[in-house]
């Protein structure tokens, strides 16, 4: 077992992207999940289409909760730590995009 840094190196952060396009009706579909303690961070974002015909909301597990809402033509996004889950909800006529952005801590 190590003690001090001189023979310890210093944990490695990843970073990790997931982008997805979404189109129609969701009913709170969960788009991406892992489990608890594999990522200390991320960033979820949703883009709601301009030619949408509704409001796109999603959601998650985190701290703080995940909680995103995108009118027709507008995005939202949400810094977290400690993310579990992420799930879409889109009535008919709706489309856009989601995307993911997490970090990871890894011990050499």
């Amino acid at each position: 077992m190590c003690n001090n840094e001189s023979c310890c190196p210093p944990a490695q952060i990843f970073q990790e992207s997931i982008c997805g396009n979404f189109n129609g009706a969701l009913a709170a579909v969960e788009v991406w999940s892992a489990p608890a303690g594999s990522y200390f961070a991320g960033t979820f974002e949703i883009f709601n289409s301009a030619s949408s015909t509704g409001t796109v909301t999603a959601g998650g597990t985190a701290t703080p909760t995940i909680v995103l809402s995108a009118a027709q033509g507008n995005s939202d996004s949400q810094s977290v730590n400690q993310p579990t889950s992420f799930t879409i909800t889109s009535a008919a006529g709706d489309s856009g995009k989601y995307c993911i952005t997490l970090y990871k801590r890894v011990l050499a």
